[in-house]
């Protein structure tokens, strides 16, 4: 048979095929009505289990991975379809509702923004990105930022959220999900870090090194190659250069920004000491409630799964379907659990996209627990 014949045929069963998966459709709709009346949930494993083993076996060992490929995928659809229709009530979907009221068209520019650390930390040059008309307030802390974005000293926070090089920062999210806070908008540096001195210091006359911990983690290959050298965490990178600043010696060093040398008096002795020149940190802006800008395309959540088989694959099965990108999924272990975990997630979607909010519905109620961290934009 020549190549246009088939091409034929397949025409011709690929229109049987839409006519049976639209009246499947249908079916999965009155199966929706049916669950909302006997009040029964959409998920029912047991009966997917029967359909995937018969249709298996139906199939021929020859094709069975395929098959059973092919009923997974019908069966999300379905499950899908129900949920749009099933949405109910729903934490997400109010918080959904309030975010879409209130949308905003634009960013602002200005207002009084809380950033842990002192002037020429990375955290100063994300907030002068995000707010260019903006004036800070400097905290001792992460959970300052929260503080004072939670008693309205100031209305946004900015805050690092993870590191190309040295993963996520785990303080923020759980701070996140402590306040309740809503991420409205996040930025991306490069970051390259320089050792400074005190005027006239060799290298072998450091004894001690400064630095924010990301940033150590960041270094790790260029303070393997030194000797003798004690290496302390600091609250901020900027802060670490202050310290040296005014230290009474000059047998210490920073790790920080080129930048803070001209600010606290310091040398530059080595650049670009971090292990990979791709070394990006990225910043988010939160806010205590919830928000929205025009141009939104990032969703973030905490989520966590059942410690069951399967669990994970129905949580990242759900936007799958739906055809959404999902550009993050990193494991967190809970603290006093043995081998639970909760995962960071970030989806390449909108909630005013169809179907988008039905899907956030349906894992908080699949799910044990779903923390919804806001659809805002990166720039």
């Amino acid at each position: 048979m020549e190549l246009g014949e088939i091409r034929e045929r397949i025409n011709v069963v690929n229109d049987e095929m839409l006519g049976l998966f639209l009246e499947r459709m249908k079916l999965s709709a009155e199966v929706a009505e049916a669950k909302r009346t006997a009040g029964v949930p959409i998920l029912d494993k047991t009966r997917e289990r029967e359909i995937l083993a018969k249709m298996t076996e139906k199939g021929g060992a020859e094709n069975e991975t395929y098959v059973y490929q092919f009923f997974s995928t019908l069966m999300n659809l379905s499950k899908a379809k129900q949920s749009e229709l099933l949405t109910g009530k729903s934490k997400i979907l109010e918080t959904i509702g309030k975010m879409t009221e209130k949308e905003e068209a634009l960013f602002p520019k200005s207002g009084l923004i809380a950033c842990q650390g002192v002037e020429g930390a990375n955290s100063q040059e994300a907030c002068d990105r995000l707010f260019p008309h903006g004036s800070i307030l400097y905290v001792s802390s992460f959970e300052a930022v929260f503080q004072a974005v939670q008693s309205g000293l100031c209305k946004f926070g900015v805050l690092p959220i993870e590191n190309s090089s040295n993963g996520s920062v785990r303080a923020v999210y759980s701070l996140l999900q402590k306040y309740d806070f809503y991420v409205v908008r996040s930025t991306r540096l490069w970051i390259h870090h320089t050792l400074l001195v005190k005027p006239g210091t060799k290298l072998s006359d450091i004894k001690t090194i400064y630095s924010h911990q990301q940033a150590i983690g960041q270094c790790s290959k260029y303070l393997d190659k030194l000797k003798d050298v004690n290496v302390v965490p600091c609250a901020n990178t900027a802060i670490a250069a202050k310290a040296v600043s005014e230290a009474p010696d000059k047998n210490c060093a920073a790790i920080a920004s080129k930048r803070c040398a001209e600010l606290y008096g310091l040398e530059a002795l080595d650049e670009n000491i971090q292990d990979s020149e791709n070394n990006y940190t990225r910043f988010i802006c939160v806010t205590k409630d919830p928000m929205m800008y025009e141009g939104a395309n990032h969703i973030s959540m905490i989520v966590s799964c059942a410690n069951t088989p399967g669990s994970l694959y129905e949580m990242l099965s759900k936007p799958a379907t739906l055809g959404i990108n999902m550009i993050k999924l990193e494991s967190c272990p809970i603290p006093g659990r043995n081998f639970e975990f909760v995962f960071f997630v970030e989806l390449e979607a909108s909630v005013k996209e169809p179907g988008v909010p039905a899907m956030l519905a349906d894992l908080e109620r699949s799910c044990p627990e779903v923390w919804f961290l806001g659809n805002y934009a990166e720039i």
